[in-house]
């Protein structure tokens, strides 16, 4: 079926004068004249059969027509925008981007960065830290690490790291003033919170501990400002297995007991399935694959 389209020119002067509420700084932006625009919103509104604008004597306002077309106009452009990108960028040149939550950025990633720049010296890297979710048809971004489900239509997915969750302190805690030996034990010491969705309250339930308050402590908004503040023997942490296993590994924490409960949420590499015809892309993501391998059992021997 043929798409019903007005012309692209008319598309992109509307969308830079309901931006800019102004049709001469419409104009400016495209390098076109003040009648070009205005011409072509015209030739705009003539097709659609509605009027976008209502012309003032110094400024123009959208009409309530004008302003929903706006929003999805200016949506299509990105797209578009973005898959163009996406389809004329040259794989040898420009920096891969990857884009992952800053916790995951700053526990596990950065550190192990290394191995890949020695395997690949040939491929730079752009990494971007957002809890926002990739829009990977306007963002720019080549592939994202993502904690959920799995469940990303359209998209390539594969599963980095599985998430458990369990207490970890400072070793200093162990034999401390009040010796961390059995989850009761937990009345005595400072509970650290971070803001991730399972709390200390699943954990001690799972645990059989009524003699707790699971809602006390210190709460900050970092799983690594949490982690750090459990290094330091501020007290103990409901820690993040993926996050925790190099503090683990190293034993600036320690588990002190035998008790984690699963997560049904995970790491997973998320691309468009095209990107992965990419070298530097597949390189990257296959790199992932076999870290997060050699990772996983570090984490639960920990």
């Amino acid at each position: 079926m043929a798409r019903h389209l007005p012309p692209l020119n008319t598309l992109r002067s509307f969308e830079a004068a309901a931006r800019l509420a102004s049709f001469s700084k419409a104009a400016d932006e495209l390098y076109v004249t003040h009648g070009a625009v205005s011409r072509a919103i015209k030739q705009l509104e003539d097709f659609l059969g509605l009027k976008l604008f209502q012309r003032r004597t110094r400024q123009v306002l959208l009409t309530p027509a004008g302003a929903v077309y706006a929003a999805r106009v200016r949506d299509a452009l990105d797209r578009l925008a973005g898959a163009t990108l996406a389809l004329t960028r040259d794989d040898a040149k420009g920096p891969l981007s990857v884009s992952t939550f800053p916790s995951f950025a700053a526990k596990w990633l950065v550190p192990r960065l290394f191995r890949f720049r020695r395997a690949h010296p040939g491929i730079d890297m752009r990494l971007e830290t957002t809890e926002k979710l990739t829009d990977f048809d306007s963002d720019g971004i080549d592939i994202a690490i993502r904690f959920g489900r799995g469940n990303y239509p359209g998209l390539n997915t594969d599963l980095l790291l599985s998430e458990e969750l369990f207490p970890a302190c400072s070793p200093r805690l162990l034999e401390g003033p009040v010796p961390l030996r059995k989850p009761a034990d937990l009345a005595q010491h400072t509970l650290i919170h971070d803001d991730f969705p399972i709390d200390w309250a699943g954990w001690l339930r799972m645990a059989g501990v009524e003699n707790v308050d699971a809602y006390r402590g210190p709460v900050f908004s970092s799983s690594v400002l949490a982690m750090q503040a459990a290094v330091q023997g501020e007290g103990v942490v409901l820690a993040r297995s993926a996050l925790a296993g190099d503090d683990l590994a190293t034993g600036r924490l320690v588990k002190p007991f035998d008790l984690s409960l699963p997560s049904d949420a995970a790491y997973y590499a998320v691309c468009p399935p095209r990107a992965l015809e990419r070298a530097r892309v597949k390189a990257f993501r296959d790199w992932l694959l076999a870290e997060t391998a050699a990772t996983e059992p570090l984490v639960k021997a920990g």
